[in-house]
């Protein structure tokens, strides 16, 4: 992505949600009659910058409204004519309720890129019975709360939890935590070692593993979290791809997953 691209996503995603910007171009001329409002509001954003990350541009539910996916999971609604982008949330409501549509579309596509991944890559604990759920917890082995759940690994996994650990060093690739959680993921027993680390101990399984694989796995689960908007850890993901920033104990994990079956 250039600096310019880079710019205006920041522009876009840092201003208040009921924030439109107007774009100064000839969305109204005689050539827009030519063009569908998907290649209106295309040209537009590329006139800004032509390696504006777009993934998509569809309709959304609200007539006159186009919704833009961008890459990284960021979500932008424009007019038809590409004149006017908004960045916020779209809300429908349904029945007695009001539900975030936007989320909605994060979600998903969160639920696909998991479903993308390798079980091998992760460092799974399971219940000895029924699964019932599944988390996926980006977690940094130094971080103070995801220390905190790590001791409620066997209260989550009573409940029928499983919990699916990907590595998020929160100081990036370069920092200390990324050589650490590679020799964990290069561990023999990867369990072990990640209770070792977090716990404040050394590594006590034996390191056997491919460096350069392990620590491809480690930039590959940061870089994840980095498109799903992931900026902390603790950060879980149920199935159907919806965040829980933070750290929750073992039972508000089960009442959320239960909640959703």
């Amino acid at each position: 992505m250039s600096k310019l691209s880079a710019l205006l996503l920041t522009a876009i995603m840092t201003k208040t949600a009921g924030w439109s910007v107007a774009v100064n171009a000839e969305a109204t001329g005689k050539d827009s009659n030519h063009q569908t409002p998907e290649t209106l509001i295309e040209s537009q954003l590329k006139k800004l910058d032509a390696t504006i990350p777009i993934e998509s541009i569809t309709k959304s539910p609200m007539p006159g409204v186009y919704k833009i996916m961008l890459k990284g999971g960021f979500v932008l609604y424009s007019s038809e004519n590409g004149q006017y982008f908004i960045k916020g949330d779209l809300l429908e409501v349904r029945g007695s309720q009001l539900v975030n549509l936007t989320e909605e579309v994060k979600s998903q596509q969160n639920a696909r890129l998991l479903k993308s991944l390798n079980k091998e890559d992760m460092v799974i604990f399971s219940p000895k019975g029924e699964t019932k759920g599944v988390v996926y917890a980006f977690t940094d082995v130094d971080c103070g709360y995801c220390r905190k759940l790590h001791r409620e690994v066997d209260q989550l996994n009573a409940l029928g939890i499983e919990l699916r650990y990907l590595a998020f060093p929160r100081g990036g690739q370069q920092s200390p935590v990324h050589g650490k959680m590679t020799n964990a993921w290069c561990s023999v027993d990867r369990k072990q070692a990640l209770t070792d680390l977090k716990t404040g101990k050394s590594i006590s399984a034996e390191i056997k593993g491919d460096k350069a694989a392990c620590s491809t796995v480690i930039d590959n689960h940061y870089n994840l979290g980095v498109q799903m908007g992931i900026n902390g850890t603790p950060a879980m993901v149920l199935e159907n791809g919806q965040v829980i920033p933070g750290y929750r104990p073992a039972a508000d994990i089960a009442r959320i997953i239960e909640s959703q079956s």
